[in-house]
């Protein structure tokens, strides 16, 4: 059964003291395109991210939401730098020296001022963290594959559902088309009696006439490539391979043969069948639209 290209997933992996977050959403695209943000410390696993979920989806674009959390009693550590810290306090007793006033100033506060504190984060672990984004993204793609396989049941019982509703209008078209002719002919004869009056009809032209305009209006190809093109989508919807492309090349290529009848039969019944036809094929290519 064909997938959609809509869904979502999320996973977390924990180790270590360490928990990473993998979110995905996607929707339809005509290519793979994989969109990822996380934080800069962990930018180095974005590869991995990528390798490990263009082995798994074939096609939509893909948003890909990364978060970290390092829980580790040596995760950070605060640096005093102490020269600094001395260079602020020298400063604020020559300034109570020149101005006769006491230099008020305490640890505290001293080290509230800028850049004597800094928090400075420890090396991460790289490969456990490259382990840990590519099973966290491979879960959440297995999650967001799950949705789109139910998304793409839904999508596929409509479009077999439309598929029959047009080879309904196929077969009221072919059971038609004959009647064409028959009633070109006459039309024709009839006109002929209203121009000639009571001069004979030129049985062998009328003839002629009819078996032209026949040719000029023959749906038969058309019908055929139509009913051959269905029972293809039919075979497609039923697979398990990636056919998105397929089918949009298949819907197209019924949109053609449709209209190729209705500018080659001119015949106001067919030409509401066409019309209905066109609308149902109209309806398949949106919903095509989202199949991987």
């Amino acid at each position: 059964m064909a997938n959609s290209m809509t869904g979502f997933g999320r996973a977390v992996c924990n180790r270590d003291g360490r928990e990473l977050t993998v979110e995905l959403k996607s929707v339809n695209h005509r290519f793979l395109d994989v969109s990822v943000r996380l934080p800069r410390s962990i930018s180095f696993v974005e590869d991995a991210i990528r390798k490990a979920l263009t082995q798994k989806l074939s096609r939509g674009h893909v948003d890909v939401f990364v978060n970290y959390i390092n829980n580790r009693s040596d995760a950070r550590t605060v640096k005093v730098d102490k020269h600094l810290l001395l260079a602020y306090i020298k400063a604020c007793n020559e300034a109570a020296e020149a101005s006769s006033l006491h230099c008020d100033i305490t640890l505290s506060t001293a080290l509230r001022y800028p850049d004597v504190l800094t928090i400075a984060e420890a090396d991460e672990d790289q490969p456990l963290l490259m382990s840990m984004a590519v099973e966290a993204a491979s879960l959440a793609a297995e999650e967001l594959i799950k949705m789109r396989q139910d998304e793409g049941q839904r999508l596929c019982t409509d479009i077999k559902k439309r598929g029959e509703t047009l080879k309904v209008l196929v077969a009221n078209i072919r059971e038609r088309a004959p009647l064409v002719v028959t009633d070109y002919q006459a039309r024709l004869n009839e006109r002929l009696k209203e121009l000639l009056s009571d001069a004979p009809v030129d049985e062998a032209r009328l003839a002629t006439e009819v078996a032209l305009f026949a040719d000029r209006a023959s749906i038969t190809e058309e019908l055929v490539r139509l009913a051959s093109h269905l029972d293809q989508m039919g075979k497609m919807l039923s697979t398990e391979e990636a056919t998105g492309r397929k089918l949009d090349f298949l819907v197209q290529e019924l949109n053609r043969e449709i209209n190729t009848i209705g500018s080659k039969a001119s015949d106001l019944e067919i030409a509401n069948l066409v019309i209905e036809g066109k609308a149902e094929i109209e309806k398949i290519r949106e919903q095509v639209q989202n199949i991987e």
